[in-house]
C-alpha cells in the first residue's frame, strides 16, 4: 500500500509514459513542487465551458502554488498528464482519500454506505484541445491503478457530474461508473452522483496504451 508521503518523496513509483492515439507521447505523473509555473498555464488555458465543468478557487499562477503546496500535506493526490516533447502539462486528475458529509448523506439515502477506509473521490480536467480525443480513456486505467495501489476499492466523483454534460456521462458510462442518482449542486445546478467498483472494473489497459 502507498502513502501520499511515499508518492511525493519518490514520484516515479506512480509515473507511466503513454502513446496517445495520435501518436503523441505522453507522461502520466505525481505533480510536483517545481509544476508552478506549467500548471498555471494548463489552468489559464481553460476555456470558459471548461472552468464551468471542471471549478477550482482560482486558474492563475498562486491558484497553481496552492495546489503544489498542498502535495502531501493534506488528503489529495493530484497527477498531471505531460506532453513529453514539450513538457507542457495537458491534464490533472485530481484524488481526494476525503469523502464530505454531502457524499457520505447521498450516497446513504441511495442505499450505499461510504466510507474513508475504501472509497475516495476523483475528478479529471483536461486541456480544451485533448477533451474528446480518447485520451481520458486512455489514462483511466492508470489512474484507477493509482487507487488500488492506496488500499481504495470505490471511487466516486468528485461533486459529481453536471446533468447537462452529456459527454462526461458517456465517458464514465462507458469505463464502469454506475448512476447512483440525481441531486443539486451548491450553486443550484442539477448534478448526478455516480460511483465504480474497481473489482474487476479498469484492470487491463486498452489495447493501443503503450507503456515503455
Amino acid at each position: 500500500m502507498l502513502t501520499l508521503t511515499d508518492i511525493a518523496e519518490e514520484p516515479l513509483v506512480l509515473t507511466s509514459r503513454l502513446r496517445l492515439r495520435d501518436g503523441a507521447k505522453a507522461v502520466l505523473r505525481p505533480l510536483v513542487h517545481a509544476d508552478a509555473e506549467g500548471l498555471a498555464k494548463f489552468l489559464e488555458g481553460l476555456s470558459p465551458e471548461s472552468r464551468r465543468l471542471s471549478t477550482f478557487d482560482g486558474y492563475d499562477l498562486a491558484a497553481a502554488r496552492e495546489l503544489c503546496d498542498a502535495i502531501a500535506r493534506y488528503d489529495k493526490l493530484r497527477l498531471v498528464l505531460e506532453d513529453e516533447p514539450s513538457a507542457r502539462l495537458v491534464g490533472l486528475f485530481e484524488l481526494s482519500l476525503a469523502l464530505t458529509a454531502g457524499d457520505i448523506a447521498r450516497y446513504r439515502a441511495a442505499g450505499i454506505h461510504l466510507s474513508e477506509q475504501t472509497d475516495c473521490r476523483f475528478g479529471p480536467t483536461l486541456a480544451d484541445a485533448y477533451q474528446g480525443s480518447g485520451v481520458g480513456s486512455l489514462v483511466l486505467p492508470l489512474v484507477m491503478e493509482a487507487v488500488r495501489r492506496l488500499d481504495r476499492t470505490r471511487v466516486i466523483l468528485w461533486g459529481g457530474v453536471l446533468a447537462d454534460n452529456p459527454r462526461a456521462l458517456r465517458f464514465y458510462e462507458k469505463n464502469g461508473f454506475q448512476l447512483v442518482g440525481p441531486f443539486t449542486g451548491p450553486d443550484g445546478t442539477p448534478s448526478l452522483d455516480m460511483i465504480l467498483s474497481l473489482a474487476g472494473a479498469c484492470r487491463h489497459s486498452p489495447p493501443d496504451l503503450r507503456r515503455h
